[in-house]
């Protein structure tokens, strides 16, 4: 009765561990559900105020159903918090590095090449006030001198040729085209035609700028989980997808089959080594460096790009600063009056934004160097991660690849005692 007793107290023993481990485990993740949900919406909270520019209640209310609402589907879906996981790796991935690259670019777009068309237009302003500005100076200078002296030889010329029996006919027209009522309508027109330009310009800029500070952050957000969703599914229903990794449960299920007396495939081949990633491993293997490569091979041709476009805005900066340096106080000497090539109050002020995108760029280049240095590594999490949440389609996998590895070694062994047999075959001809 006692042994029966102790029997009971050691079962409703374990049974209290288990309760307690259980209560303890669901505590633990109900925090963690909880904390994440809550770092997500006052992400969101700041998105609503600062950038979106709502107001205090609603921002607040809409951010703290969305806690209510993410904490509640983390703690009750395992599918959701595996979603979780694989978008904060997916931050640090491919699908984050064409949100940053796509940052970059905006960048540039919204500060360097506007900067450009400023520069530009305010030189084309300052090239049509110079002509006005010449247009009137020119009246006023010593060339209107020139043309009434010019006048008045005329006249005395056409006096003293009238001798009464011949006419000499002394016709001198003299005029200056500088007061030209056509030149002054083609400079008007100039100037509005430039200034609608410039209007039409900057209103498309400002809006494209408008619009993508308010909808960047949610379109990649969107963006993002959109991706994630998407390998989850291909992870789930193809069994072919990133299919290339030998992980634990890869080698406890050849490690069954062997114990079952079937063929196993571990140890992997050399060829085979550097065909399939054992992980975790923490090394770098040559597929690996390949997919590093890869993943760096757009970040390099956009920062090339995005030298390209700075490089532009800084050499239209200087070649206005030249001439707003320079060409003031050249002056151009004709006849006997001295006419200088830009008025003063016409000269063009350029301006340079280059610190106001190089240091983000540099913030932006150093994470997706980083990113490109863990890509590899991050692969590996996000599919041990998977395997820990859907374990049931990860050894689906796993008999997929193992069988697959086996179908190309009997091909291979299959072709080489083929020719096997048929160099044999060759030799007893040839003895024959």
């Amino acid at each position: 009765e006692m042994t029966w007793l102790n029997g009971n107290d050691t079962v409703l023993t374990y049974e209290l561990r288990v309760s307690f481990g259980f209560i303890q485990s669901t505590f633990f993740l109900l925090i963690i559900c909880l904390t994440f949900s809550l770092i997500l919406s006052s992400i969101l909270l700041l998105y609503l105020l600062y950038v979106l520019q709502y107001g205090l209640m609603v921002a607040a209310g809409i951010a703290g159903s969305c806690w209510v609402v993410v904490g509640a589907s983390l703690f009750l879906s395992k599918r959701v918090r595996c979603l979780g996981v694989l978008f904060v790796l997916s931050c640090g991935m491919k699908q984050g590095r064409n949100v940053l690259i796509t940052a970059g670019t905006s960048l540039v777009v919204l500060k360097n090449i506007q900067n450009t068309l400023e520069n530009i237009t305010g030189l084309s302003r300052s090239m049509v006030c110079n002509l006005q500005a010449k247009r009137v100076s020119i009246n006023t200078t010593p060339l209107c001198n020139y043309v009434r002296m010019l006048r008045w030889v005329g006249n005395v010329l056409r006096a003293f040729t009238d001798f009464g029996v011949a006419e000499l006919v002394s016709d001198l027209e003299v005029t200056s085209r500088g007061d030209s009522e056509k030149l002054r309508e083609r400079l008007v027109e100039a100037e509005r035609t430039l200034n609608g330009t410039a209007k039409s310009i900057w209103a498309a800029v400002d809006t494209l700028s408008s619009v993508g500070q308010r909808l960047f952050p949610a379109f990649s957000f969107l963006l993002l989980m959109g991706f994630t969703v998407l390998h989850l599914r291909r992870y789930c229903h193809n069994k072919k997808y990133e299919n290339v990794y030998i992980t634990r449960t890869f080698i406890n299920f050849d490690e069954k089959q062997k114990a079952e007396g079937r063929r196993p495939v571990l140890p992997l081949t050399p060829k085979e080594a550097r065909r399939y990633i054992t992980i975790p491993s923490p090394g770098l293997s040559a597929t690996e460096g390949k997919a590093m490569l890869k993943f760096s091979f757009p970040v390099f041709t956009h920062c090339l790009a995005w030298v390209l476009f700075i490089g532009v805005d800084v050499l239209m900066f200087w070649f206005v600063e030249v001439i707003r340096t320079k060409t003031h106080n050249k002056i151009h000497r004709d006849f006997s009056y001295q006419v200088s090539i830009f008025e003063k109050s016409c000269l063009p002020k350029p301006r340079l934004v280059i610190y106001d995108s190089i240091l983000p760029l540099v913030v932006l280049l150093a994470a997706l160097l980083s990113m490109a240095l863990l890509s590899a590594k991050l692969s590996q999490i996000r599919l041990m991660v998977c395997e820990q949440f859907f374990s049931t389609n990860a050894e689906e996998r796993v008999e997929f690849l193992h069988a697959k590895i086996l179908k190309k070694r009997s091909r291979k062994e299959g072709n080489r005692i083929a020719e096997e047999s048929s160099l044999r075959s060759l030799i007893k001809k040839q003895a024959s």
